[in-house]
Formats: structure tokens, C-alpha cells, sequence
């Protein structure tokens, strides 16, 4: 099996744009390079999902005629892998000019082929999730906020720009909380390009309660920060497990969508409902 690098993929090249199918252009990456980083080296603590939204989706019936839709992709946090997200764009490209019998194969083409990718020709033990939403009910797309006390109502001074975890305090000698935590300063970058990623994010947790502008500070720190979506959250439920030891603690943040496509992380020390899918304004 391949130890596929982000500067190998078509991240920042100029690309090719196949319009018809070929899931050879999924670039998977491994999840293990950049957990060991924040100190996740065996079964990590977390559950979890990657949650993407593909905007951009299009294909020909039997008969020529272009079809459209939006697809609801599930990634299990569990997969060896990521697809890189570029190369997710290019394979969709790629089903453009090519023919599908209906939408159920278009969706069972979509499912196969990155469950294979995510698990990178290994065993699949979780299989991608795929939803495709036709255009007669795009109308019930909703837009809603991630819910929560927005942390973004605070005046507080910032001047740390890359991930500073010793920023994160909490109340260790008072009764414990439970609360939910939003921002929409989250902000990070491209680890490849440097294009900035825009993001939303909610942070539920019961434990020592943990200090609100610190926490800020924190979210605020990750601006200048090169890394891709999933392994932000990771490192933002990490940091929070790690220096504020809650019993309870999930991770959930919505990044505006580039190329046509968003990319929602969601991490939690517990298995639960995934939360739903539905975009922000921004999105």
C-alpha cells in the first residue's frame, strides 16, 4: 500500500480535467502521519466522522441528458485514510460527460469507490456513507447556525496566530459544567497551498468549565496554522482533552466550501448521533 504525502497530489498543480469517470484520481493520505503529531499513536480517544457536502455533482442519463445533484458524504474517523480534497473535486469531474443508468448507480459508484480509497485497498471496515439530494428537494436544504453561546461576543485582545494549547484554562476546584461553545473565528490554512479554510465550530463538553476568552484565544490561534480540516479538529479536540480534561468532550466545525465542496469534521470522546449535515450561511 502507497504512503501517498499531500505534496504528491494535485494540490496546487495545474490539472488536467477528465470528464469522464475515473476513480483513479482519488488521492488517498494516511490519518496516522499527522495524529502522531498531536499524540494519537494507537486507537485514538475519539470517535467520529467527516462530514462532506459535494455541490458540484453531475453525470449523463442513458440517453445524454445531463442530471444533477448534491451529495451528503459520511467518511468514518475509524478509515486509514482521507482523500486528499482536490482530487475529490477532479473525480467528480470525472463523472461529467460519462453515462449512469439512474441516480442509485451514480450513488452506489460514489460509495464504492471511496470506501475503497479511505481504506486504501485494505479490508473495509466502515463503508462511506453517500445521500444524493435531487433537485426536487433542493428546496428542503435548510441553512441553520451551529448551536451554542457564540464565544465571538467577547472583547479580547489576540496576538498568537498558530496553535497555543497553553492558552486553554479551566476551573479544576469548581462543580462541573455542561455547556456548548460556539465561534465562527475559526480560520486555518491550506497545508499544501496556504489558501485560507474558513470555519465554524462548536465545542460541547461537561467538565471543569473552561475559561471562555482562553478558549477564544485558542480558536483564534489556529489563523495562520497550515493543516487540513480534519486534522484541525483533531488537534482542537486534543489540545481541549488534554489540558482541560472533560468527561465528556465533541468537537464539530463547518468550513465554507471550496471548488464546490465542504469539508465538516466532527470528533467526539463518545459515540453518538452524528450531528445533521446542514450547512451554515456561510456555506
Amino acid at each position: 500500500m502507497s504512503m501517498n504525502s499531500p505534496e504528491q497530489s494535485q494540490l496546487g498543480k495545474s490539472s488536467a480535467y477528465v470528464d469522464q469517470y475515473d476513480a483513479g484520481l482519488l488521492f488517498p493520505i494516511p490519518r496516522a502521519t499527522k495524529r502522531a503529531e498531536i499524540g494519537v499513536t494507537g486507537q485514538p480517544v475519539f470517535f467520529g466522522a467527516d462530514l462532506w457536502t459535494a455541490f458540484e455533482l453531475s453525470w449523463l442519463n442513458p440517453k445524454g441528458k445531463p442530471q444533477v445533484a448534491l451529495a451528503h458524504i459520511t467518511v468514518p474517523a475509524e478509515s486509514t485514510h482521507i482523500v486528499e480534497s482536490k482530487s475529490f473535486k477532479l473525480y467528480l469531474n470525472s463523472f461529467n460527460n460519462t453515462r449512469f443508468a439512474d441516480a442509485a448507480a451514480v450513488r452506489e459508484r460514489l460509495e464504492s469507490d471511496l470506501s475503497a480509497s479511505v481504506w486504501n485497498g485494505g479490508a473495509v471496515r466502515a463503508s462511506v456513507g453517500v445521500v444524493l439530494v435531487l433537485p426536487e428537494q433542493f428546496d428542503k436544504e435548510p441553512i441553520q447556525e451551529l448551536d451554542g453561546l457564540s464565544l465571538d461576543r467577547l472583547d479580547i485582545d489576540c496576538d498568537r496566530y498558530q496553535p497555543a494549547p497553553e492558552l486553554l484554562r479551566c476551573a479544576d476546584h469548581e462543580n462541573p459544567v455542561t455547556e456548548t461553545l460556539t465561534s465562527n473565528l475559526l480560520k486555518s490554512n491550506c497545508l499544501v497551498t496556504g489558501q485560507p479554510d474558513w470555519g465554524s465550530v462548536r465545542i460541547s463538553y461537561s467538565g471543569p468549565q473552561i475559561e471562555q476568552g482562553g478558549l477564544l484565544q485558542y480558536l483564534v490561534s489556529f489563523r495562520n496554522h497550515n493543516e487540513f480540516h480534519e486534522h484541525c479538529v483533531e488537534r482542537i479536540f486534543m489540545d481541549i482533552w488534554t489540558h482541560c480534561k472533560p468527561s465528556r468532550l465533541s468537537v464539530y466545525a463547518r468550513y465554507t466550501r471550496r471548488g464546490g465542496v465542504d469539508i465538516n469534521p466532527w470528533r467526539s470522546s463518545h459515540p453518538g448521533v452524528l450531528p445533521p449535515s446542514v450547512r451554515t450561511a456561510r456555506q
